[in-house]
């Protein structure tokens, strides 16, 4: 099973990484991480160097397509390239996925028309722009194109994926095997559960990192 992780420069690590720790565990799985050219990609912060081991021409057809987000996919948005491996993949894929603003490039590449779709919460009033009907839940399933809201909800989306691969028996044993039982010290997940003063804080921090 060959499954494509689109990989650019300015990605959020954990779109990325956090479904490939969960997908890389489903038997018969094949990773590709795929972008404009091969080499190392920094991730929005810099700090992290992420590699780009195929370009997009090399991997036309895989069976699950994931694109995450980031800063990076502001730049993407008119991006031939991309767009159109997207678009040709997507014809044959058996799963098309999006984490984060991965999704405004789905919706870019035209897969989100008449679908209800999710992405980050400041991100998540442009779907409407790409005839997407924006949705707060945290993963949105619409046959088989799965969208996920903001970066750790990509795990997720691929634990979803997952049970749709194989099953409900197998999803429970890669959740297992990941141990991922959130227990946060806050319940500060999502923008309903928290007050302004939690907001204007996120706001500050966004803008220090720019």
């Amino acid at each position: 099973m060959k499954i494509a992780i689109a990989l650019f420069e300015q990605v959020t690590a954990l779109d990325a990484v956090g479904p490939y720790e969960v997908l890389q565990r489903l038997p018969g799985a094949e990773v590709s991480f795929v972008g404009h050219r091969k080499g190392e990609v920094r991730t929005d912060n810099g700090f992290l160097g992420l590699s780009v081991d195929y370009t997009f021409g090399e991997v036309p057809s895989p069976e699950v397509l994931l694109i995450p987000g980031g800063f990076g996919t502001r730049a993407l948005i008119d991006d031939a390239a991309i767009l159109d491996w997207i678009r040709s993949a997507h014809e044959t894929s058996q799963f098309t996925t999006s984490v984060c603003t991965g999704s405004l490039l789905l919706g870019a590449a035209g897969v989100l028309g008449g679908l209800s779709a999710t992405t980050h919460f400041a991100a998540r009033p442009l779907l409407a722009k790409y005839g997407a009907t924006p949705s707060d839940e945290r993963v949105v399933e619409e046959g088989k194109v799965i969208t996920a809201a903001g970066v750790s909800s990509g795990i997720d989306m691929a634990l979803l994926l997952a049970e749709r691969l194989t099953d409900a028996t197998t999803a429970k044993a890669l959740q297992l095997g990941i141990e991922y039982d959130p227990q946060p010290p806050h319940d500060a997940g999502a923008l309903h559960k928290v007050d302004a003063a939690v907001l204007v804080r996120l706001q500050e921090l966004a803008r220090d990192k720019k």
